[in-house]
């Protein structure tokens, strides 16, 4: 990202976690309570475990806005972490006679950090890796990205995300089918999340529905995880965004790497990626049209709004998969990284589910991604500046 760029800090039972937003033009609204909303999101869906009921997450803004306006300086924020009060000593800053005594973790957990990254930074203790790795730091760039996404609402782009599949139960709904002449999507793009959101698993289909919390009781009860893949799109996305010209322009691309650096996610498609390729050329590329009243306008959306790292005026649909969460409550055969002798993994705290959520997440890369890719395109200091020239394009 070389316009927009964004840091986080802090472990998952740390004091805080903390977030840095550069690059934010000026003359920005934004509050506290817009960032709340995404952040409140972000805690639901069923098969969420203990902590959601724990934390009541909310970003202190600590600077970057003065009376309720951005003003071109980095924006930083503040999440506190409630459940420090339990883990203080556990996770103390300082070192004390009583380090020492504190219980190591040194089972590793397989499909986590645990072990790669013990092996890597030479821990004994495999906490100092999965604090950090946790996905309780997406918690900051929700934060971070609930800014990215405001600035990108004051232009007309909305984005939102449902869950398409969740393990092997499918959503008859794709958001590929947004807008064709014979969809099922009777509703404006606006309504998308909120009737996502309505639903416990975000998912539009509400026959499936009770599928997809079936499947999540049923590992509940096996004491097992699942995982699934969800679907984050942009409306409104104007045509030229990234470029051809060079690999690290294209769009997909920084799209791509945004998606792959959330946590638990494996693989990821834009538009009908993989199903794709298993069809004839004649049946996936979307043919071209036009008309005076509309201008060049397609019949179908395939290619996900992406032809050659370009954004070409379709919806923008991103497709993304989630492996299931690697702590199950029936652990997996492991190692201790001290004795090298097997034994059962270690057991965190964790989700059954998670999926729901990382829809949320994918919402907020999308939007610090195409916020980047917008300021790269247009430019300027200021929301007005920038409005100006959209308006003259």
């Amino acid at each position: 990202m070389s316009h927009l760029r964004y840091f986080t800090a802090g472990e998952s039972h740390g004091q805080a976690l903390v977030g840095i937003l550069e690059g934010m033009p000026a003359g920005l609204d934004i509050d506290e309570d817009y960032i709340a909303v995404q952040l409140h999101r972000r805690q639901q869906g069923y098969g969420r475990g203990g902590r959601m009921r724990i934390e009541k997450d909310r970003a202190k803004i600590l600077s970057g806005v003065r009376f309720g306006k951005t003003l071109g300086s980095p924006i930083s924020l503040l999440i506190e972490n409630l459940d420090w009060k339990n883990w203080q000593e556990k996770m103390a800053v300082a070192s004390s006679a009583s380090t020492s005594e504190i219980l190591k973790v040194e089972v590793p957990r397989p499909g986590h950090a645990d072990l790669a990254g013990a092996i890597k930074y030479g821990f004994d203790d495999i906490r100092n890796v999965l604090e950090r790795a946790s996905a309780r730091e997406t918690t900051t760039r929700v934060a971070l990205g609930s800014i990215a996404r405001k600035f990108l609402e004051d232009f007309g782009i909305v984005i939102a995300s449902h869950v398409l599949q969740l393990h092997d139960v499918r959503s008859r709904f794709s958001l590929i089918d947004f807008g064709k002449p014979d969809s099922s999507f009777d509703f404006p793009v606006n309504e998308l999340n909120s009737r996502a959101d309505s639903s416990p698993v975000r998912c539009l289909d509400r026959e499936v529905e009770k599928q997809m919390i079936a499947r999540i009781d049923e590992a509940k009860e096996k004491r097992d995880t699942v995982g699934g893949i969800f679907e984050v799109v942009a409306f409104n996305v104007p045509v030229g965004l990234g470029s051809y010209v060079h690999w690290d322009r294209r769009l997909d691309a920084r799209i791509a790497a945004a998606m792959m650096s959330i946590q638990a996610m494996k693989g990821v498609e834009i538009g009908d990626g993989f199903d794709g390729a298993t069809r004839w050329g004649s049946e996936v590329h979307d043919r071209i049209y036009h008309n005076t009243e509309r201008g060049y306008y397609r019949l179908s959306n395939n290619a996900g709004g992406l032809e050659g790292g370009v954004t070409n005026g379709q919806p923008l649909v991103v497709r993304v998969a989630m492996k299931p969460i690697s702590t199950l409550m029936q652990p997996l055969d492991s190692v201790n990284i001290r004795t090298q002798e097997a034994t059962p993994a270690h057991i965190e705290r964790s989700d059954v589910c998670a999926l729901p959520a990382a829809g949320v997440i994918g919402e907020a890369m999308l939007a610090l991604v195409l916020a980047d890719a917008v300021l790269e395109k247009f430019g300027g200091d200021s929301v007005d500046e920038i409005r100006g020239r959209l308006l003259a394009k």
